[in-house]
């Protein structure tokens, strides 16, 4: 073959290797046998508001409980000051005028002096970051039953050192709820500050949406994103993006589910629920969290369309959590959640002129967000699951054929549920089919191979959740060590190499706050002031970054390498960037050396780019050491068509090459 007489002169030109080396296997990267098309959603990012990844996280709102709305209503906030005596401070309810918010505090101040009666606002887990120079601005609803007080806003840091301070004295005395704004700049940090309002004067006064942002929000939108989480998912330029869930979509009953309805118009209109991780983990209570929607739906498909992603949103089926509750909508009072599903797409799709359209223009968005995935159901299983996943099936596709639904297959991969699914779901020739699963690592490498023999003509696969679960004692971001990272790494090249089968493929979760976490290992971990990616952040955004257009072959001995000598591998052409980009994992404890020929290009450049990620197998990133574990590039020199690449012991390895 070519490739032999290339390493023969190689060799007897002395170019890589001394007399009596030993022959490095070799790997043949054949990029006129294309295995197919990479899709341009391969691999994208799953989202969901768990580990505090919304409220608390990705929405940078400061204020915890700011509408007083939580089971307990002032849980987040308490009351200061020797002013303030019984009845003084009241929580009203106007459920009749405004159910979806109908919680306000109502402050009856006498004659008092700043620092003598005030409420204190804690943040969310671990207080409020607060950054030296930093705007912050401060907002509420307010309602004048009795003119006279001024409000003084001042963030303090953990030794009541004041950081940032500000006042604010209510203009509007019509007795009517008005908005109204003031900004102040910090003269310190802090990582765990909280902000005090103290009243000054006589008066009554009504507030409700009380509100504290920082300015320096994603694209600088006011009470926007953190821009520093948003950042992280932009890096990775994801194909998609997965939201709002996850199990959240399903709620612990159906009354707890999400309704994407009640997270889009005015944000003091969008109807606060429980979030269903407050209660789910006995060894991890969270009893503060709940969604706030301030990021909804609208915003989802925002963020979507920032990044570059296509928006895949998930709704709920009529099926509550089957762990939890298993309720159930019967089959004759489903239609309202069908409904739902075709108002989405109208409010992503339609013309300013439809009823949902509407809505979307009204929000600031007139042109359509194009959206061409929809998800049904999350983790849904059983005969019931697919009654109706039958009937959304039906009525979606009489009025938007194109539209490309997913649909659950459960919770694993390899039990009943998923092998009954699958077959019912390839029966209803299913678009895309969502397979999950959280493994051991050794699983991950053992399953490099799973798609090989899938059906190329028959549904496309969405690994919609995955990460490798360490064994052991570890919790929290401990779990994110590199050995996780390395067998997820193995199981991509999988995954690649099946481009033909997988049209999309997401790590997760995603976010996770280092003292709200509910679940581990994540993806990307955040405190009030810093945010890190892990090991598993660093592969799947080489991934993702280097996806290409078409998968070639990379044979050794005639055969893909999916674990033979520890070794995995996959290639890709990129048509648009005209280069090949190889992939390589090594799981031994030794170093592997490999010879790659590359065939079905005429010229090759003379010199590619090496990315190499390596490390202990329980090393990992922190706060602390963010680059512990992180890619390293160098150049290569080729010889014509041929390179010599060098595994380390445990590592990642890419090269890119240049092609004409």
């Amino acid at each position: 073959m070519k490739y032999k007489s290339n390493l023969i002169a190689l060799l007897m030109a002395g170019t890589f290797f001394s007399a009596g080396a030993q022959q490095p296997e070799v790997i043949v990267v054949n990029s006129a046998k294309s295995e197919g098309k990479v899709s341009p959603t391969m691999w994208g990012v799953f989202f969901e508001d768990i580990n505090m990844g919304a409220d608390g996280g990705i929405y940078a709102e400061m204020v915890k409980n700011r509408s007083f709305e939580f089971l307990k209503p002032l849980m987040g906030w308490a009351v200061t000051g020797k002013k303030i005596g019984e009845g003084d401070l009241l929580v009203l309810n106007r459920q009749d005028a405004n159910p979806a918010n109908p919680r306000f505090l109502r402050a009856a101040i006498k004659g008092a002096s700043k620092g003598e009666a005030g409420i204190s606002n804690e943040g969310f887990k671990g207080g409020m970051g607060v950054k030296k120079g930093l705007r912050y601005d401060f907002s509420l609803m307010y309602r004048q039953q009795s003119p006279g007080i001024t409000l003084h806003v001042e963030l303090i840091d953990e030794g009541n050192k004041i950081l940032a301070t500000g006042s604010l004295k209510p203009a509007d005395a019509s007795g009517q709820w008005k908005n109204q704004e003031l900004s102040f700049m910090a003269d310190a940090s802090a990582a765990k500050a909280r902000m005090n309002i103290w009243f000054e004067g006589n008066g009554v006064l009504d507030m409700d949406m009380i509100s504290l942002f920082p300015a320096d929000t994603w694209k600088g939108r006011k009470k926007g994103m953190r821009s520093d989480m948003i950042q992280m998912l932009a890096d990775m330029k994801p194909g998609f993006i997965r939201f709002p869930g996850g199990c959240i979509v399903e709620g612990i009953d159906l009354a707890n589910r999400y309704q994407w309805k009640k997270t889009i118009g005015p944000i003091e209109e969008r109807q606060l629920i429980m979030n269903r991780w407050n209660v789910e983990f006995a060894h991890r209570p969270s009893p503060d969290y709940f969604q706030t929607f301030g990021l909804g739906f609208f915003e989802y498909f925002q963020l979507a369309e920032d990044i570059g992603a296509e928006a895949l949103p998930i709704l709920n089926c009529g099926m509550a959590c089957q762990f939890n509750t298993a309720e159930v909508v019967p089959l004759d009072q489903l239609d309202p959640y069908i409904q739902d599903a075709l108002d989405l797409i109208e409010f992503a799709n339609g013309d300013i002129s439809s009823e949902w359209g509407k809505v979307r223009a009204g929000m600031g968005h007139p042109e359509p967000f194009n959206m061409k995935y929809l998800g049904v159901g999350n983790e849904n299983w059983g005969p019931q699951y697919i009654e109706r996943a039958k009937a959304f099936q039906q009525a979606i596709k009489a009025k938007y054929p194109e539209m490309k639904l997913i649909f659950s297959s459960g919770t694993g991969p390899d039990n009943d549920e998923f092998r009954y699914l699958d077959k019912e779901l390839r029966a209803m020739k299913a678009d895309i089919i969502d397979e999950h699963y959280y493994r051991s690592p050794e699983w991950f490498l053992k399953n490099a191979a799973r798609y090989d023999n899938y059906d190329r003509q028959g549904a496309k696969i969405f690994a919609g959740e995955y990460a490798a679960h360490i064994k052991g004692e570890a919790t929290g971001s401990n779990r994110n060590i590199w050995q996780a990272a390395i067998a997820e790494a193995a199981f991509m090249t999988g995954l690649e190499r099946n481009a033909a089968v997988i049209s999309m493929a997401s790590y997760a979760p995603l976010f996770a706050n280092t003292e709200g976490w509910q679940w581990a290992p994540d993806l990307i971990w955040v405190d009030n002031l810093n945010i890190y990616g892990t090991p598993n952040y660093h592969v799947q955004k080489l991934f993702s970054t280097n996806k290409g257009t078409q998968v070639s072959t990379a044979l050794a001995d005639g055969k893909a390498l999916s674990g033979q000598d520890g070794l995995y591998v996959s290639a890709v052409m990129d048509e648009h960037k005209k280069e090949i980009i190889v992939k390589l994992v090594n799981t031994n404890a030794t170093e592997r050396t490999k010879q790659l020929a590359f065939e079905g290009i005429k010229k090759l450049a003379a010199e590619g780019k090496l990315t190499t990620v390596k490390g202990d197998l329980a090393a990992q990133n922190s706060i602390q050491k963010p680059s512990n574990i992180v890619p390293v590039e160098s150049l290569m020199k080729l010889k014509g068509k041929d390179a010599v690449v060098k595994m380390p012991a445990n590592s990642f390895i890419m090269l890119k090459v240049g092609y004409k």
